[in-house]
This record gives structure tokens, sequence and C-alpha cells, in this order.
């Protein structure tokens, strides 16, 4: 087949067409600029398809059928169990049935421009992208040229790990069937919401984990995300080592730990970290190594590199920067740089060191999370022991959420935890945790006093409304006390 070569000149590149590389566009776009988005697979990205989306919604009916069983009437009039296929048939519909076509048809809604190809940086400014024919599009940016590709799942170098076909997010978020036995090896997030979600689909799910679960987030909330694992049939080795994998003929998965224990399963789930999908981006011709995270300052320009880079033509946004790999950080980051790429072409530099609202700075202070387990956890800030190792001066309260007169109307037998992390020397909220049923949607309270560093004196007149889970803010202040 004989290739064909273009040429297409915009303000702005982007590459990758992810929930960031959409927003970078969209607001670059809204500034006044042409802005062109490089996409290798679906537009939409990994959130979309295999990972916030489709497994959210693996999540979502057994959530709410615990949260039925948790009251005496409701859980009376609930019989029988999850229906797998139907599981599947809803989280189809959240990923769009793996077809980008609406997300296409909104770029093109936005004035956005989208080409096919793998996307590598060919020069200054300048990104050439190839279809798997072989077809080239040479791309010129007249500003900015931004990376926002990603990240994948890492592989560790266990033995016969990769040879055994294991499953990443991506296997386990389009899944259409249950497995009787999934073993996972990570304790993370995916490890924890896919032991979850699976767990309550009827597998027989062992995890392995080198740490203890959740080892992000504050001790307790892991340990009682473990603890309901544990409650509802699955298996965890903790503090161990996968040190061998291997797949029979027969199809069956065997692992070895490094304590000696041996796991037999039918598939094998791998949860145990992200790379950057920088390998084959060209970094090379900007002095950068391939497949390295990206370093940027807070305006998200790449720092490092050759000299090509000294004018601040090159940003990276998203997982790819690993500053903080979460899709809602990622728009972030991507509505911030979008308008700061806008103002510089318009000539209008502005000054990032008041962390205006071109700067990217909540990654630094106040990243947010939910960890959608049985139970939830939810966290922004600082951890205690992260607060300490930042020369914070810590306060740590806690407060038993369960003994809340919202949460025991929410549900009978109602177990959770909170902790407010606080600086002492400045009287502000520095982080927050908590574990428990559905406590997602409570998270934008904490987030606030922590981005807005409200004093402790004045988060005493946010009232939270009588009879409702928010009443643990009462409850921790009353516990840190008045004077604090």
């Amino acid at each position: 087949m004989t290739s064909t070569s273009n040429e297409l000149t915009v303000d702005v590149i982007i590459i990758g067409g992810g929930p960031t590389g959409e927003n970078v566009a969209d607001r670059a776009v809204q500034g006044g600029l042409t802005a062109a988005i490089v996409e290798r697979e679906l537009v939409g990205g990994e959130c979309s398809y295999w990972a916030c989306m489709p497994t959210k919604a693996l999540l979502r009916d057994a959530a709410v059928l615990r949260a039925a069983r948790a009251l005496p009437a409701a859980g009376k009039a609930i019989t029988g169990t999850l229906d797998p296929s139907a599981v599947f048939t809803r989280r189809d519909q959240f990923a769009s049935s793996w077809d980008d076509s609406g997300q296409v048809e909104w770029l093109d809604s936005a004035g956005i421009t989208l080409v096919r190809g793998h996307g590598r940086i060919t020069g200054t400014r300048t990104v050439t992208a190839t279809t798997d024919d072989g077809a080239t599009t040479t791309l010129k940016a007249r500003h900015a040229v931004v990376v926002a590709t990603g990240s994948a799942a890492l592989i560790p170098p266990v033995s016969g790990l990769a040879d055994a076909n294991p499953w990443t997010n991506r296997e386990a978020a389009g899944a259409t069937s249950v497995p009787d036995r999934l073993a996972i090896i990570g304790g993370g997030v995916v490890g924890a919401e896919m032991a979850s979600a699976f767990t309550a689909l009827g597998s027989l799910v062992t995890l392995v984990s080198r740490t203890r679960l959740l080892p992000s987030v504050e001790e307790f909330a892991g340990e009682q995300v473990a603890d309901t694992l544990r409650e509802n049939g699955a298996t965890l080795h903790v503090d161990v080592d996968a040190v061998d994998v291997r797949r029979d003929d027969s199809g069956e998965v065997h692992l070895t730990l490094s304590d000696d224990t041996e796991v037999t399963a039918d598939e094998v789930l791998v949860a145990t970290g992200r790379v950057p999908n920088t390998k084959d981006l060209g970094l090379e011709h900007v002095g950068l190594e391939p497949g390295s995270w990206l370093e940027v300052d807070d305006a998200l320009a790449v720092v490092g590199g050759d000299g090509q880079l000294e004018s601040g033509w090159l940003y990276a946004a998203g997982d790819v920067n690993h500053r903080a790999l979460l899709t809602h950080h990622g728009k972030y980051q991507a509505r911030a740089l979008g308008d700061l790429i806008a103002a510089r072409a318009r000539g209008d530099e502005p000054d990032l060191s008041k962390w205006g609202r071109h700067a990217a700075t909540a990654d630094e202070q106040a990243v947010t999370q939910v960890i959608f387990t049985d139970p939830e956890v939810i966290a922004v800030g600082h951890t205690a022991e992260s607060a300490e190792a930042a020369g914070i001066e810590v306060g740590v309260v806690d407060f038993d959420l369960g003994s809340i007169a919202g949460a025991s109307l929410h549900a009978d037998g109602y177990t959770g935890h909170a902790r407010m992390v606080l600086d002492e020397e400045r009287k502000v909220l520095v982080g927050f945790t908590a574990v428990g049923p559905d406590t997602a949607e409570m998270l934008h309270a904490a987030t606030i006093a922590v981005v807005g560093e409200v004093p402790l004196d004045r988060l005493w007149h946010a009232v939270p409304a009588y009879p409702t889970m928010s009443e643990i803010w009462l409850r921790l202040l009353e516990t840190a006390g008045r004077d604090r």
C-alpha cells in the first residue's frame, strides 16, 4: 500500500485525546486559538473506556444492593443476587460499547481538529502522526505542543507473569464473564476496587499485596476495606510478593508467593502501578529520555532536555507528568494549561507566582480521591504521615463516623471513621480522610476547607444540616476543641 503524507499548521497540538487532551484543546479554542488532537486509539481515553466510567459501573449495582440490604424492610424486599450479564450490559453503555463516535462529534462541535494516528515529536513545535497503514500527517504548532498521552498498566518483572496472559485494568474493565477464581496482584486503588467488584459479582478473589491494602491513604481506611473484603469471602495476602506466575495447558493460573503460599486461579489481574505512555513519543528529539515521566513546573511546561525547550513550547498534562494520576486532576491541569497557552499567545504573560487560575497548584496541596471500594474511601490533601514528612506541625483529630445520627439513619450498623489532619501552627485543615458506605459526596466540603485554608475558628460557623453524615464536621471540631 502506498503511504500518503499531509501537513497541517495550528496554534496548539495536543498528543492524546483523553479527558486531559480534550480539555486543553477546548480551553485553547475558547481562548481564540486553533487546536488539533492526535489520537492513536479511542477519543475519550483510558477513563472513558477502561478505567473511571466502566469500572464504576461495575461497582455501582453492588453498592446499591448493599445499601438496600442494610435496612430491614428494604432488605426483606431484596431477593436473589446480582445478574452479571445485566451489570456488564449497563457497563457497556457507559463505555459507549468502545465506540468513540460520540466523542468525535463533540470535538467537531467544539471546533477541534482530530488527526488519527500515533503522534511523535519530530522537532521544535512539530509532531508527526502515523496511521497503521503508514500514512503520515506533519503538524506544526505556532505556539505549543502538549503531551497528554496518559499512562498504562505496569507489568512487574515477576517470573512468568508476562507470559501468563494477565489481565490489566483494561481486561478487568471490559470483562464479559466472571471468572470463578480471580487472583489480583496489587493492593492499591485498582486492585482494591476490582476485588470489591468481582467479589460482588461472584468470583472467589485472592488479593496479593506487597504492602498493606491501600497504602497511599490513612491506615484505618485500608484496614476497614480489607476487613470488608474478607467478610465478603475474599482472601488477602498482605506484605508478601508474587514471585512466580504460570498458566498451565488447561488455562489455570498458578501463583507462588514469597511466603511459599500457592494460589490457583482462572485469571490473574495485575494492578501494581502505572508507567507513562512516552516510550515511543520522540522525546529523544528534545533531549529527554523515552519512557520517562515528564517533569513540569507549575505552568506545566516540560523542564530538562536540551536547548530546544528553553522557549517553553512543550507542555505535559495529566498522568504523564506524574503529579496526580487521577482523571479529575488531569482535567484541572488541562483547564489551567489551555487558558495559559491562550493568554501567552495573546502576549498576556500571567504572574504565576500569585498562584492564579493559570497555575496548577492543587496537585501540591489538595489532591482529591474517592476509592469506590466496599466501603468507600475519600481523601483530600495530607495524611498524618505525609504532613509530618512535609514538616508541618501536625494535629490529628479522629471521630467514629458510625456514631453520627445521619449515618445511623443511613444504614443499620453503619461502620466508618473520619480524620482531620491539622496544621497546628496556622490552625487550618491540611488533610481529611473518611471511610464508610456512601461517603463519596462528602468529599467536596473537605476539599473546599483545605483549598480555601479556612481557619478552624471560621469552620465552626459552617453549620452542618441535621441529621446528615455531614454532622461529622461538628463532631470533629468539638473533639479538636474551640481553643485549638
